[in-house]
C-alpha cells in the first residue's frame, strides 16, 4: 500500500479500520481472519510512512471522514520490527 511494491499476501500485514466515537482507527490483524474491508501493508517502517504521506490508508479502507487513527498500527509495526524482523503472519509459520 506505502511503497506500491508486489508480494505474496502472507509477506503482508493485513489492517483493517475499526469504527469508535471519534472516527475510525487502524488495527492489525496478522491473523487475517476479523471481519471487514482490509488492506495489505509490509511490515516495513519506511513503507508505513509512505501510506500515511500518501493518505492511502483511507482510500484502501474506503473511510470517507477525517484521518484515521493510527497509534495502534504504528506500535504493532514498531513491536514487530524491534523483536524478530519476521512476518507474523499465516504464511510466516513452519511447515
Amino acid at each position: 500500500m506505502g511503497c506500491r511494491r508486489r508480494a505474496p499476501a502472507a509477506e503482508l500485514l493485513r489492517i483493517i479500520a475499526i469504527e469508535n466515537g471519534a472516527g475510525h482507527s487502524l488495527s492489525p490483524d496478522p491473523g487475517r481472519n476479523r471481519p471487514g474491508r482490509g488492506a495489505h501493508l509490509h511490515l516495513d517502517p519506511a513503507c508505513f510512512t509512505l501510506a500515511q504521506r500518501r493518505r492511502a490508508f483511507g482510500r484502501a479502507l474506503r473511510i470517507t471522514t477525517g484521518a484515521p487513527d493510527t497509534g495502534e498500527l504504528a506500535e504493532y509495526l514498531r513491536a514487530s520490527t524491534t523483536t524478530s524482523g519476521h512476518p507474523t503472519g499465516r504464511g510466516s509459520q513452519a511447515r
